[in-house]
């Protein structure tokens, strides 16, 4: 018991403190992309940045618009957060607290939860604004999550098994993204999509809704969404790494993530906003239909 919560308790921690780490990549990154140089003045390369940006928010004052829905206005940005959170307890990395054989589905599942949070602060924030980019996000969900569903179970017909950490295992010798490139490269654009990063970001399309469902958030609620965002995108690049080339505890498999997070990253600095409708288009007409082949290709191959 004692370890489950010391394990539990340094996994939050530190997967806090590579959030920190990761907003400074990105805005040295994107810096670099706009040929600038980023933060480099808070410390020695700006590598106090993310600390001292931290300190700004939760010092500020907590605001409460007028006409705001307070309950869910108030817990919305904690359940970001929380749901960011909790879907690292069920990775198989060094200690594992939730071991089980359909840990898969469980992880898809609050994976597919994080769509509530952000529909909860844009509904009880009560702008027009925040409202039409939770709707968004709702239609949104709803058009890329059945192809991701389908092209995990690609994966899953290769390993005919839903404990996660099986995929470590089989791919030992080969890894999957070779096997199964065309799969990844359709899990990693549906993975754009699930974060609402570029080029999906429509839920806070800054041309179009100023600053989408979190335009009535600041200082710690504001914080907490920003954490909660960044702690989706480590675990979704953990999660995509380890689905495709076997995450190991080493070097070579924190390599990989960072890869996969680079790779984010740069697709902001380099790619425009989709459309929304052609966003719809490619979810329903061409990667349902794909991801349908696939099954069926996979499944004949390996079945």
């Amino acid at each position: 018991m004692l370890m489950n919560f010391i394990s539990l308790f340094l996994m939050f921690l530190f997967s806090l403190i590579s959030v920190a780490f990761l907003t400074l990549l990105e805005r040295k990154i994107l810096g670099y992309v706009q040929i600038r140089k980023g933060p480099n003045k808070v410390g020695i390369y700006g590598i106090f940045q993310p600390f001292s940006d931290a300190i700004k928010l939760f010092s500020k004052e907590f605001l409460i618009p007028l006409k705001s829905n307070f309950y869910p206005y108030w817990f919305s940005p904690l359940f970001t957060l929380y749901i960011s959170s909790i879907t690292w307890v069920v990775f198989p990395y060094m200690y594992v607290l939730l071991a089980w054989k359909y840990s898969i589905v469980l992880m898809i599942s609050m994976m597919s939860m994080s769509v509530y949070s952000i529909m909860v602060s844009g509904w009880s924030s009560n702008s027009s604004y925040s409202l039409l980019g939770c709707i968004r996000v709702v239609a949104q969900s709803i058009s890329y999550e059945v192809s991701f569903f389908l092209l995990i179970f690609c994966l899953l017909y290769l390993i005919s098994s839903l404990i996660l950490s099986d995929f470590n295992m089989y791919q030992d010798k080969v890894w999957f993204i070779i096997v199964m490139f065309p799969v990844f490269i359709m899990m990693f654009v549906s993975i754009l999509a699930e974060l609402n990063r570029t080029p999906f970001d429509f839920s806070e399309g800054e041309s179009e809704l100023v600053s989408g469902f979190n335009i009535e958030f600041g200082s710690s609620g504001f914080a907490f969404i920003f954490l909660g965002e960044y702690l989706s995108i480590l675990f979704s690049s953990l999660f995509l790494s380890y689905l495709f080339m076997g995450l190991m505890c080493s070097m070579q498999g924190f390599m990989k993530l960072i890869f996969i997070s680079f790779l984010i990253i740069v697709i902001r600095g380099s790619l425009p906003r989709y459309r929304y409708d052609k966003l719809m288009n490619l979810c329903w007409k061409s990667y349902l239909s794909s991801s349908l082949f696939l099954i069926i290709f996979y499944s004949s191959m390996f079945l």
